[in-house]
């Protein structure tokens, strides 16, 4: 998810782990090549990556292991596709992986999650419509049809 997104707005539904669409999904994490910055690596003074589950790109990149491949799987994907998924590495992975936003995610379309869905035979994400109360939307009392309050005179 992107980590430049709000998380903590509860008008969101996908900030809570159980409604977030990439617990039962993880179709990214075996589509796209993860590729990232050497320097993100835990052998790199403030790297996070554990080093040992990557292997070189080019001079200074990085990949995953197993997500350069034909078919990739990310070998930090755990799960089965489309049911339940997780990282197993979730608190230090790649900036590409953080950056990557499910489709309406803060109500913005991703095409490319919904690219690497469709190549798992998985829908497209839906965009939860919220619509925010208003002030002037707040419950009140039903009044009976045909009557009105009369004006208050003031004192």
């Amino acid at each position: 998810m992107s980590k430049s997104t709000e998380r903590g707005n509860p008008a969101f539904p996908w900030h809570n782990v159980e409604n977030n669409p990439c617990t039962s999904c993880g179709a990214c994490c075996a589509f796209f090549r993860v590729s990232f910055y050497g320097a993100e690596c835990d052998d790199s003074p403030w790297g996070t990556v554990p080093s040992h589950l990557t292997e070189p790109l080019t001079h200074h990149r990085q990949v995953m292991k197993g997500s350069n491949e034909k078919s990739p799987r990310c070998v930090a994907l755990q799960g089965t596709i489309g049911e339940c998924v997780g990282c197993s590495i979730h608190a230090v992975r790649a900036s590409v992986c953080r950056d990557f936003p499910p489709s309406w995610e803060n109500g913005v379309h991703n095409p490319d999650c919904d690219r690497a869905r469709a190549a798992h035979g998985l829908p497209p994400l839906e965009n939860p419509v919220i619509v925010p109360l208003q002030p002037d939307d707040s419950p009140t009392t039903p009044r009976r049809p045909g009557r009105r309050r009369a004006p208050r005179r003031a004192a």
